[in-house]
């Protein structure tokens, strides 16, 4: 058996038997243990990057006032004797270094890498705890680090193939756009409408800049800008045919194309593969 079937294995085994006993916690508080914060550094395989300052500063303030209600996971760290490696409450961590905590508790689990990595990113997406690229990068290195396709990663993080095909597609976007999504400022169906353009940069500001919804930025993303690319060429959206649109999509359940012209026009409805176009077909045949 190869490495990477052996780690296919091993990931996905499931997340309540790593975390079991972190939920025991919450009848058993003799079961945790209490460490100095010192003691305690972040994961290398932490899945999620950006932790906004209001949350730190509202999670704090709890933190301040009742505690750490919930240990932390961890595991011994694999190169510096006597410290510990964030698995999973990394957010929790950092709260309570900035609520003034001299100590947190914990609960000790010795994972692999690959488990560390699962745990992390599982936790986190149960929690909704990850932005949109944090989630894609958490695939992309569960695919590149340990030989997982888009298919294996769907069954195992019980997600569509098309939804971790879709995330994924975000790590192909600019650097700055990237941070507009980490940052809130861009949502994923934002990040989709425009990956394709000549121009996401671009796009992304001026979508930032005129508060324009997914479906706003999805005809933008079509629109030519000048040669000098300047954002004044935007047309605004026809809010009953951008409504329509929604209208429509919402009972297709996916993105469709209204093109009016005089007291006519075309609907226009597309698909990646066979799979969507028979789920298409399954609806329209409900409706009709």
């Amino acid at each position: 058996m190869s490495t990477h079937e052996v780690r296919k294995q091993v990931l996905g085994r499931g997340l309540s038997s790593l975390l079991e006993a972190s939920q025991e916690v919450d009848t058993t508080p003799s079961l945790p243990i209490v460490l100095p914060l010192d003691m305690i550094v972040p994961g290398v395989h932490q899945p999620r990057q950006f932790f906004p300052h209001e949350e730190l500063e509202a999670l704090s303030a709890s933190i301040r006032e009742k505690g750490v209600l919930q240990p932390i996971l961890v595991r011994s760290h694999p190169e510096e004797k006597g410290k510990y490696e964030i698995i999973a409450g990394e957010r929790r961590w950092r709260a309570a270094q900035q609520a003034g905590l001299q100590q947190i508790p914990i609960l000790i689990k010795e994972l692999s890498d690959i488990e560390t990595l699962e745990v992390g990113l599982l936790e986190n997406i149960q929690r909704q705890d990850l932005n949109p690229i944090e989630e894609a990068d958490g695939y992309r290195r569960l695919a590149e680090e340990f030989g997982h396709t888009q298919e294996s990663l769907a069954r195992i993080l019980g997600k569509s193939r098309s939804h971790i095909a879709n995330i994924l597609r975000l790590l192909t976007l600019p650097k700055k756009v990237q941070d507009y999504i980490n940052e809130g400022k861009l949502t994923a169906g934002h990040g989709r409408a425009i990956v394709n353009a000549e121009n996401p940069e671009l796009l992304a500001e001026l979508i930032i800049q005129k508060d324009l919804s997914v479906r706003q930025a999805e005809s933008l993303a079509k629109q030519k800008l000048d040669s000098k690319n300047r954002v004044s060429t935007y047309q605004h959206v026809d809010p009953e045919k951008e409504i329509l649109c929604q209208h429509l999509s919402t009972l297709l359940g996916t993105s469709i194309e209204l093109i009016l012209k005089g007291q006519g026009g075309k609907i226009i409805i597309p698909f990646d593969n066979p799979a969507e176009l028979d789920l298409i077909l399954q609806k329209l045949n409900m409706i009709c």
